[in-house]
């Protein structure tokens, strides 16, 4: 199998997604930010020799070249890495909060397409996994800043399909609703976490997209909304 390059893979969803990837025999090459992430995770997948874990800032062009160089053989990049907010109406929203929330959700896809897609466009293809949301297709009150830049991840996606899925190169998006993490437990504590879904859930959607069975499947919104 090919190398996964997984961007924010130490991450609540992250490590859904790297245990999935892993048991299906993928090696994969995580990027992380915070110590105590890498601790936990290198906790979880001791001895597992498949699994590369490179501190890359990829909100940075160096960061997302150093990931795609540490990952050999690469012929897949899911893009875990965003943010999330919601509070003020739009118009109370300052503007500061807006372009960060652009900046998290779209920059590191971007970098990491530019220093991705030489090498999978070398290869022959490859597959890339993007993470949208729901609220990209259905706003909330107060979410102005964070369905804009989900759904402009949305368009993202799309518009790598149309640049690249001639040249073997797949581009999908998926879209969570609320996915069940300690972080969104403590932030919602009386929620029906039933009805979340779980990271490993999501990260089977992303073995798919990126194993040769998604071969006619291109510029897809998926939703994994769960029962939420």
């Amino acid at each position: 199998m090919r190398g996964v390059l997984v961007a924010g893979g130490t991450g609540a969803l992250g490590a859904g997604v790297l245990r999935v990837l892993l048991e299906a025999g993928h090696p994969v090459t995580a990027t992380w930010l915070v110590d105590r992430e890498r601790e936990r995770v290198e906790a979880e997948f001791e001895g597992t020799d498949r699994l590369s874990l490179v501190p890359a800032d990829l909100m940075e062009p160096d960061g997302a070249e150093a990931a795609v160089r540490a990952t050999p053989d690469m012929g897949a990049v899911v893009n875990l890495v965003g943010g999330f907010a919601s509070g003020p109406l739009a118009h109370e929203t300052p503007i500061e909060d807006y372009e960060r929330m652009l900046d998290l959700n779209l920059r590191p896809g971007f970098l990491l397409v530019k220093a991705a897609f030489p090498s999978l466009l070398d290869a022959g293809g490859g597959a890339y996994v993007g993470v949208s949301a729901r609220p990209a297709l259905q706003p909330f009150k107060g979410s102005a800043a964070y369905s804009t830049a989900k759904a402009a991840v949305l368009a993202f996606v799309r518009a790598l399909d149309a640049d690249y899925a001639k040249d073997g190169i797949r581009s999908n998006a998926i879209l969570p609703s609320v996915i069940d993490t300690p972080a969104n437990r403590a932030a919602t504590p009386d929620a029906d976490f039933s009805k979340w879904v779980q990271p490993d859930a999501i990260g089977r959607v992303v073995r798919f997209l990126i194993s040769d069975d998604s071969a006619p499947t291109s510029g897809a919104a998926i939703p994994v909304y769960g029962h939420a």
